[in-house]
């Protein structure tokens, strides 16, 4: 978690200059940097925890590519 909460502060630091360089407006690259970041930090958690399941079932060899005994 703790380096998922470090790509957040990278990934809010860059939005907020880009919403700012594209906007001109503090403000609005401000709600920009918060909202977006938030979402994409969510997700990329959710597809790590996804994605350790789906590589301990394929190890386990019960996942969607294990092969047929």
């Amino acid at each position: 978690m703790r380096k998922t909460l470090s790509f957040a502060l990278v990934h809010f630091s860059v939005a907020l200059l880009v919403g700012w360089a594209l906007t001109g407006s503090f403000v609005l690259g401000g709600a920009l940097a918060l909202v977006e970041p938030l979402c994409n930090t969510l997700a990329f958690h959710l597809h790590e925890k996804a994605w350790t399941r789906s590589q301990a079932r394929r190890r386990r060899g019960t996942g969607p590519t294990a092969t047929p005994a």
